[in-house]
């Protein structure tokens, strides 16, 4: 049996949290390993919706859940989001739910830093929620972060705040804002470290037990390999690597332990925020998509941007993650199109790529290279076997197959948790 990781494969927004509380049935643990609250899992379970942005999403099934050293986190909007998803039933304790100890926080001057400069010119745009977690990771690495463990360490609080505030207010004065008191930043973490603290754990070390006693883990990730820091659409991508190897490095295990990668991509495409889309449409077959698919965000209820699936950029992706087998969702929102078509390469400047190049500007310019498949009349919606697909539909999946390089191993047909088909088990490979 093998630890699975999974993983977006695309910009973000391709159906994770579904597939992660699908698969959950068969972990015993469920590991989040990067990114913060910007970004959202929603799951749909006997037509309760769940909205989950910190909370691995094995909460829901009651599963041990862990956040790990590498997501950055905002504890008032840990709590709100425990406090919330109880009123719905499910009650995270301190048995249920570990806090990696060494988890550097999101502050409350992180998140005006991002509006500030979200806010400052349209040219300076990157798209961000603006709920600071930019100006976190980059505390982190910094070497100035306030970090879970801090809140329990009195003493030297207030010399990580006056370095903290040394950088900060620089910044602030410059920007023409009012300065951070130390003082009142104290208070507020003062105020909330009681309920925060009793989630603290050395997560590593946890995990590291539950490895030895052969328990299944499943690692979480959050956004997409298109908005990984080194290998997205930089600089319009998240802060953080987003790619299974992160997996590794933001629970505190080693690489051996991560096993199957499962790339998750929807059966077209979509992202929020500035940045280039080779695929992006902006005819009917956009709206068709966006209303279809509700593609608005989780976390901020932004409408997201729609095009045809790029298979270049996706096999790119998978080929950088690591990637075994995707899980293709939201193929039920394609039904009754006449035909659907699939990006196979990129013309640049001319010339005929297989890859997104790493240059900003001929990102940009890039136009697609499109490939017409015959769409399908009938509905997919729902189903849970292959034998409940039509023809053409199964074809369009055949030819995804092909293009990528890589095995379908799930597919899901709805935003229920049943709904689902499976063709390779991650957990067995």
């Amino acid at each position: 049996m093998s630890n699975v990781a999974v993983v977006g494969a695309q910009w973000g927004d391709e159906g994770k949290g579904k597939v992660v509380d699908w698969l959950s049935e068969r972990a015993d643990v469920v590991v989040r390993f990067q990114g913060g609250h910007n970004a959202g899992h929603t799951l749909v379970v006997d037509g309760v919706t769940y909205k989950l942005s910190l909370l691995p999403s094995g909460v829901v099934r009651g599963k041990p859940s862990f956040i790990g050293n590498g997501v950055v986190v905002d504890p008032w909007a840990l709590i709100d989001e425990i406090e919330r998803i109880g009123k719905l039933g499910v009650d995270i304790n301190p048995n249920i739910l570990a806090l990696a100890d060494n988890a550097s926080l999101i502050l409350p001057l992180h998140r005006d830093l991002d509006q500030l400069r979200e806010n400052a010119s349209e040219a300076g745009k990157i798209g961000t929620t603006g709920r600071g977690i930019g100006p976190a990771y980059e505390d982190k690495v910094a070497r100035r972060a306030i970090r879970v463990c801090d809140l329990a360490d009195l003493a030297a609080l207030d010399d990580k705040i006056e370095r903290l505030l040394t950088h900060h207010n620089a910044l602030r004065r410059g920007l023409g804002v009012a300065e951070i008191d130390g003082v009142l930043l104290k208070a507020e973490l003062l105020a909330v470290k009681d309920k925060v603290l009793p989630f603290a754990k050395p997560v590593w070390l946890e995990l590291d037990r539950l490895r030895r006693e052969n328990k299944q883990i499943l690692f979480e990730g959050a956004q997409g390999a298109m908005l990984d820091v080194d290998h997205g659409t930089y600089p319009f991508v998240t802060s953080s690597n987003t790619v299974s190897g992160q997996a590794a490095a933001g629970s505190g295990m080693g690489p051996s332990a991560v096993g199957f990668v499962l790339g998750i991509a929807k059966a077209y495409t979509t992202r929020v925020g500035s940045g280039p889309f080779p695929t992006e449409l902006f005819d009917k077959t956009a709206e068709i998509l966006t209303d279809r698919g509700r593609e608005f965000g989780t976390v901020t209820g932004r409408r997201r941007r729609c095009g045809w699936f790029d298979a270049v950029a996706v096999r790119q992706a998978l080929k950088t993650g690591g990637v075994k087998g995707i899980a293709m969702t939201k193929l039920d929102i394609l039904d009754g199109l006449p035909e659907v078509k699939v990006c196979v390469a990129y013309d640049l400047y001319g010339e005929r790529i297989d890859r997104l190049p790493a240059s900003m500007t001929e990102q940009a310019a890039v136009k697609p290279v499109y490939e017409t498949i015959a769409g399908w009349s009938e509905s997919t919606f729902g189903a849970r076997s292959w034998a409940q697909l039509s023809a053409n539909a199964i074809k369009y999946v055949r030819r995804i197959e092909e293009l990528i390089e890589t095995p379908v191993a799930l597919l899901s047909t709805s935003p229920e948790r049943e709904d689902t088909i499976l063709v390779q088990d991650p957990f067995a490979s």
